[in-house]
């Protein structure tokens, strides 16, 4: 397999090559699982990119951002693969996330997926040598611990959870570091024998956009949005829609009803799905509403965010981290399962989000919020609890703290192992 190098640039967000292989190479790996997971690596190279010459990271370091599966045996889309869990078959994978080595039987680490469906990515380790490797998803991490293994390196591995609740196939026993975004998964690490050295509270990365202080006038002229209501952000779209029919669904039963919020303006975001978009904008059009925009595809959401007072949409730990650092209050819409529900649990519990879970029950919290507009300062007074805007670079200075101190680890091909009682049940 071909492999390239790779510099990230935090002002254009584009992966370039980069001719120089005998370079240092720290390398940022995710799993094109969604699109969160690929955001917070791009999150944690724009950090690298700013601390260059700084804080131990070297000057002419090279930065790879990495898709794991590009380098698989088999080649599928993972994107896909993860939809088929969002039909009739979310139960089973909610089922399969809550409770598959998450008691005290537990997953160590091995070298079993880098032999298995892996080998090119050992040869990429083989040949580069890096510095270090920072994943955000879970077979990022376990094949960066089997090719560290077979080659008899001795680079660090740092996980990054994207979510607010951690599974059970990270490999706990052989990673060097979790950063983790609050003490409640720092909770559920500890019984699986993490030790308290290995585990820091840094939050979940976004990238730089969605802290920066916005123009909120300048980014409602941007997106022509109105600059004297209560503008509301409906996040209903991705690469595919599967995950997001259900949340259609219900968007679908509100529309009659939006109309009596006239001191609100909706702002619907279809993502990348057009069909969706042009049914969308013909259906208001037969309505003849007129306080809704449908935008297409938005590349600087973050600037979307900041124009905006309040989202709706679903929780995907990426997505509500963003709004959380946007200063944007969040009603999080629909039945949620596995990392989901985590999510909305922890969003919930700290006053940080709304939780609707019916069209009724959304347009019940619209009206509260339509009628007490000061209740969204009271959800971002709460959000600050959860609101870590520096994640990234406090995940790359606890990363850098830790090269060259890790030793080389003994191979295996898979460790079992028993943990304490877990922290919190599922």
């Amino acid at each position: 397999m071909e492999t390239n190098t790779y510099d990230y640039s935090a002002d254009t967000a584009e992966v370039t090559p980069q001719p120089s292989p005998h370079a240092p190479v720290i390398a940022v790996i995710h799993a094109s699982v969604g699109s969160g997971h690929k955001a917070a690596a791009n999150a944690i190279a724009e950090a690298l990119e700013r601390l260059r010459g700084t804080e131990g990271v070297l000057q002419d370091v090279v930065i790879d951002v990495l898709d794991i599966l590009d380098f698989g045996r088999i080649r599928f889309d993972g994107n896909k693969t993860a939809a088929a869990f969002t039909g009739p078959t979310r139960p089973i994978y909610d089922i399969t996330w809550r409770y598959v080595l998450t008691g005290r039987f537990l997953w160590g680490g091995g070298t079993a997926w880098s032999r298995l469906m892996f080998p090119a990515f050992t040869t990429y380790v083989q040949e580069k040598r890096p510095l270090a490797v920072i994943c955000t998803h879970i077979t990022a991490a376990n094949v960066a611990v089997g090719a560290r293994m077979l080659t008899g390196s001795s680079y660090p591995i740092v996980c990054v959870p994207t979510d607010y609740e951690i599974e059970g196939w990270w490999p706990h026993k052989d990673a060097d570091l979790f950063c983790v975004p609050t003490e409640f998964m720092a909770e559920t690490l500890r019984p699986r024998k993490v030790d308290e050295s290995s585990i820091e509270i840094t939050g979940i990365p976004v990238r730089q956009g969605f802290v920066k202080t916005h123009d909120r006038a300048q980014c409602r002229a941007q997106f022509a949005l109105p600059a004297d209501k209560t503008v509301v952000l409906v996040m209903a779209g991705a690469a595919l829609p599967q995950p997001y029919v259900r949340f259609r669904a219900a968007i679908e039963q509100t529309l009659p009803y939006l109309r009596s919020f006239d001191r609100m303006h909706f702002v619907f975001l279809p993502g990348k799905d057009k069909a969706y978009a042009d049914h969308l904008r013909a259906v208001f059009t037969g309505m003849k509403l007129p306080n809704v925009s449908v935008l297409n595809y938005v590349e600087d959401m973050a600037a979307l965010m900041h124009a905006c007072d309040l989202a709706v949409l679903k929780s995907g730990g990426l997505t509500t981290t963003e709004c959380l650092c946007a200063e944007l209050p969040m009603i999080l819409l629909g039945k949620s399962y596995g990392q989901e529900k985590a999510n909305t649990t922890m969003l919930t519990a700290f006053g940080a989000s709304m939780h609707a879970t019916t069209s009724r029950e959304l347009i019940m919290q619209l009206h509260h919020l339509h009628e007490h507009p000061e209740a969204l300062r009271a959800l971002l007074v709460n959000a600050s609890a959860l609101r870590r805007p520096d994640a990234a670079e406090d995940i790359v200075r606890a990363t850098m703290r830790r090269v060259g101190a890790t030793a080389p680890k003994s191979k295996h091909f898979a460790k079992f192992y028993w943990g304490g009682k877990p922290a919190h049940t599922r």
